[in-house]
């Protein structure tokens, strides 16, 4: 059975599993890993969902406001062996609840056009393509959603 903590950026699971996560996306995005890696310091993250298996944490994700009505989901990972189960689905839906309870309208993300999967995700999950956002703007591998949560 899945469980679904609420907690924030001092949980040492989140931060085990923001470690893997930080290691998979340093060989996806290759040498465009630094630029993306400045946008993802966990200090301004106070709003974060530790998906587990009994003790054992299996994935994670986090928002953050990004303006008065959007929410910025970020830091969305799966353990390798935990992939292919629903448990993204499950932390994402949590995400969004939690994002219209702190009066947010929409969530808003941005993934990179190396990470397949991750997209595939956003969009079963309602997600529409947007033009990429703020210091997005430019990057010409990253896509930018967002979904309504009102």
């Amino acid at each position: 059975m899945i469980t679904l903590i609420r907690t924030n950026s001092e949980d040492e699971n989140f931060k085990k599993l923001v470690s893997k996560l930080d290691e998979d996306l340093a060989i996806r995005d290759g040498d465009e890993h630094d630029f993306y890696h400045q946008f993802n310091g966990l200090d301004t993250i106070k709003h974060v969902v530790v998906a587990y298996n009994g003790k054992l944490p299996l994935g994670c994700g986090a928002i953050k406001k990004y303006d008065t009505a959007a929410a910025e989901v970020k830091r969305m990972y799966t353990a390798p062996e935990s992939r292919g189960k629903g448990i993204a689905t499950k932390i994402l839906a949590e995400l969004e609840l939690w994002a219209k309870e702190l009066s947010f309208q929409k969530c808003i993300l941005e993934t990179g056009l190396k990470q397949p999967e991750a997209i595939q995700l956003y969009k079963k999950n309602g997600y529409k393509i947007i033009p990429n956002y703020g210091q997005y703007a430019a990057a010409e591998n990253s896509v930018c959603f967002e979904k309504t949560v009102k």
